[in-house]
């Protein structure tokens, strides 16, 4: 489900209650207070100012078009992507309230989208009509997501897109401001945490594309907020963490050991600066089409169907627009990235040879036979 709730809740009052809030398709840009894009988000921005922020929140990958399934797959069971993927008292209850937002399609009530006219919606300053490794990167004209527009793209396509994806969001966010208000209310505020994130992001018209099956920041980064008590108000951390450490924040927060299986780290020691680092490196996979490792200022994408590497500095260039792969300059910089990824693979379980590239098993508008099946490569 797109988004749903997660309490742990006890006779007496000594343990808290945990809710953890979950949006599908979200990027991090999304976020009203970050200040990142037009998109008006009160309620969203209060769970910012209330608690901690984690601005680095990552989706791990994929192993299929339907992102979601991976990240929720991950999510319950605590495994990185691959072993995820290979694994196809008191006790805390699921709650599933069936708000489909941020996902196509968009049908937000008319005030909503009389928010966004679409003269003032803006272009992604990264928008190209057509991106250069569309094919190479399993997102070309068969991926179902990327059907939503046509090719070339047009500056007034995304428009409608982004004004589309905006009013949905805020319409999202009146719903889950009756949250906290129900909580207050029923005098369980104070003893409740709240987390809020996304599966994962969407492109929405950046670099050509509008999915989520890219390892660009749009796509692969969501927001992360979390609220409760002794979660000073207004914290903000940078740190990089993967959205699925919010399974064994949860635990962390019930007083439940974390069993070994658990892969995914906590956020407690973060906020509460036992720690400082939660991952050296960040890790991601889309199907045998994407590799990519982000450390530090530095983000290497690797197309292992054409052998292509790309390079990026995201401190100095956050919309991933210069590739620096090719510069002499950044050749010692690539060739350490590129020996960390393999570690990093190694360390995941991933079997991808990335210095012998692999055929791609068909091309990317061969799954274009009909709606019906080209519906079913994402979700």
């Amino acid at each position: 489900m797109p988004l749903c709730m997660i309490a742990f809740a006890s006779a007496g009052d000594a343990k808290p209650n945990v809710l953890f809030i979950f949006a599908d398709n979200m990027t991090f840009e999304s976020i009203g207070a970050y200040g990142l894009s037009d998109c008006k988000t009160p309620n969203l921005d209060r769970l910012v100012g209330d608690g901690a922020t984690f601005s680095q929140a990552y989706n791990m990958g994929a192993w299929s078009g339907a992102v979601c399934a991976a990240s929720r797959a991950m999510l319950n069971s605590g495994s990185f992507v691959n072993r995820a993927q290979a694994k196809a008292d008191e006790q805390p209850f699921f709650m599933y309230l069936a708000f489909n937002a941020s996902h196509d399609p968009r049908q937000s009530p008319k005030e909503y989208i009389d928010m966004y006219p679409l003269g003032s919606i803006k272009v992604p300053e990264n928008f190209l009509s057509l991106h250069p490794f569309k094919d190479a990167m399993g997102c070309g004209p068969g991926l179902r997501d990327e059907k939503l527009a046509p090719f070339p793209r047009t500056e007034f396509a995304v428009k409608v897109h982004r004004q589309e994806y905006f009013a949905i969001i805020t319409h999202m966010d009146a719903q889950i401001g009756r949250i906290p208000d129900a909580l207050e209310a029923t005098g369980m505020a104070d003893n409740t945490y709240v987390i809020f994130t996304a599966d994962h992001g969407l492109a929405c018209g950046h670099h050509g594309l509008l999915g989520k099956q890219s390892m660009y920041d749009h796509s692969m980064r969501v927001p992360f907020m979390i609220t409760g008590p002794d979660i000073k108000p207004g914290s903000s951390f940078k740190m990089p963490i993967y959205l699925q450490d919010a399974m064994a924040t949860t635990l962390d927060l019930a007083g439940i050991a974390k069993p070994d299986y658990v892969e995914f780290k906590s956020l407690i020691p973060l906020i509460k600066g036992v720690e400082k680092v939660q991952y050296d490196s960040i890790y991601g996979k889309y199907i045998n089409r994407q590799r990519i490792i982000a450390k530090g200022d530095w983000k290497l994408i690797f197309y292992p169907t054409i052998g292509k590497l790309r390079l990026f500095n995201t401190a100095k260039d956050p919309h991933e627009m210069r590739d620096l792969a090719e510069n002499p300059e950044y050749a010692t910089k690539l060739k350490e990235l590129k020996v960390e990824l393999k570690e990093l693979q190694q360390a995941m379980g991933d079997k991808l040879d990335i210095d012998r590239p692999v055929k791609p098993a068909k091309k990317s508008g061969a799954a274009n036979k009909s709606p019906r099946a080209a519906s079913s490569s994402a979700d």
